[in-house]
């Protein structure tokens, strides 16, 4: 296929916006200007409200998602601290690797890919700590390499329950913007996210949300660091500058985000991402296949992770879709490299968006062998799509009456 356009379903980088990419695209501005705060202090207060915290500080690194986890880490935790861990994925197993790396004494337990963070073991464990070494708590919402959303408001249910004041860290970087998240209702400490995920940006920002908790811990984090220092970032921070040179089209190119996003509304968007999340999976099971996340409270609103027959090579069916439709699929990661393949589904994202993916992949299956009747997949994502459109549109009607 030479004609149209390529059509993009990995979780991230994900699709971004015509208005967001046109608002980028400017000549190199200024960032020392005297009108520069205009643009960057509105920024922190709307991510505040992205994060859904009141009280939080918003940190914006040059970087990824992965160097806000460095910051979190090293800014408020010291070497030889205990941490509380648990790895089910390519990138919750990652955060473990950093988390020793840079010292710290990681308590990890390692679960099934296709479950999340095991509550029960996590309640167990700090109801046992009675001395209280455990410092911090890390909670991966989403692990992108397995389509698992795990409980995020059930870790601090468990935290409250024994009394302990560990910090409370979590991975949101394929959740928020995309997936309910509550910071100071669940009394988060350190949440993360990315730029190129749910906000619909291309990489470069690492975004990161502190508590007045953390702050407080900061003050005796004694971890070695440089670019990522909160001490460096808060006082340019609050006067709308960096101390560093920033990324001012990622910038104004966040404008345009957050604007579309309120513009949706942030209830609206996360509905969004379930309405098409579900329609993907609809399709998936009509084609008799299984999702990597074992049990439906698992299931992601962001990603899924298709476990393909057994007599399949998923990485085939990466490469039918890449090189016979144009058409890029998340590939599975470690442990489940050539089992899955995934289909990312969120963002700048609608219904027949998402059944070109069901489409694409559909094909992708069959050329690959697999026994995948032709339509199947599609036509149950099209019945769901159609009802739950069917729906708004009624209630709406109903409002204006």
């Amino acid at each position: 296929m030479r004609n149209g356009t390529s059509h993009l379903f990995v979780p991230g980088p994900t699709n971004i916006p015509d208005v967001v990419r046109r608002a980028m695209n400017v000549p190199m501005q200024d960032m020392r200007a005297p009108d520069f705060p205009d643009l960057v202090l509105p920024l922190f207060a709307d991510l505040k409200r992205v994060f859904r915290t009141d009280t939080g500080s918003i940190f914006l690194f040059p970087g990824s998602g992965t160097g806000a986890w460095e910051a979190a880490i090293s800014n408020t935790l010291n070497r030889g601290d205990r941490v509380l861990m648990s790895r089910f994925g390519q990138f919750s197993h990652l955060w473990a690797d950093m988390a020793s790396r840079l010292g710290l004494d990681v308590e990890c337990l390692d679960v099934e890919w296709g479950e999340g963070v095991p509550v029960e073991e996590y309640r167990r464990r700090l109801d046992a700590d009675k001395n209280r070494r455990i410092k911090a708590v890390f909670v991966t919402h989403n692990e992108t390499a397995t389509g698992v959303t795990s409980d995020v408001a059930a870790v601090r249910a468990a935290l409250d329950d024994t009394g302990h004041k560990a910090l409370l860290f979590v991975d949101g970087v394929s959740s928020i913007a995309s997936i309910e998240f509550r910071m100071d209702d669940w009394g988060v400490d350190l949440a993360v996210t990315g730029s190129q995920k749910g906000l619909m940006l291309p990489a470069g920002l690492g975004i990161l949300a502190v508590s007045p908790k953390a702050l407080e811990a900061h003050a005796s984090s004694t971890i070695e660091r440089c670019y990522f220092s909160f001490e460096d970032m808060k006082a340019p921070s609050a006067t709308g500058y960096f101390p560093y040179t920033p990324p001012t089209q990622l910038l104004l190119g966040l404008r345009a985000s957050l604007d579309l996003i309120f513009a949706e509304g942030l209830d609206a968007v996360i509905a969004r991402h379930h309405r098409l999340a579900e329609g993907v999976r609809r399709g998936v099971h009509a084609w008799g296949l299984t999702l990597c996340a074992t049990e439906k409270k698992w299931w992601s609103d962001t990603v899924s992770a298709i476990v393909v027959p057994e007599d399949i090579d998923a990485r085939q069916v990466i490469a039918n879709g890449y090189s016979k439709y144009r058409t890029s699929f998340g590939a599975g990661l470690s442990k489940v490299a050539g089992r899955v393949f995934r289909i990312g589904h969120l963002g700048d994202l609608n219904e027949v968006m998402c059944l070109s993916a069901l489409a694409a992949a559909e094909m992708s299956l069959r050329d690959a062998g697999a026994k995948v009747e032709a339509g199947s997949g599609i036509a149950a994502a099209q019945e769901w799509y159609r009802s739950q459109i069917g729906l708004a549109a009624r209630n709406l009607q109903e409002r204006a009456a």
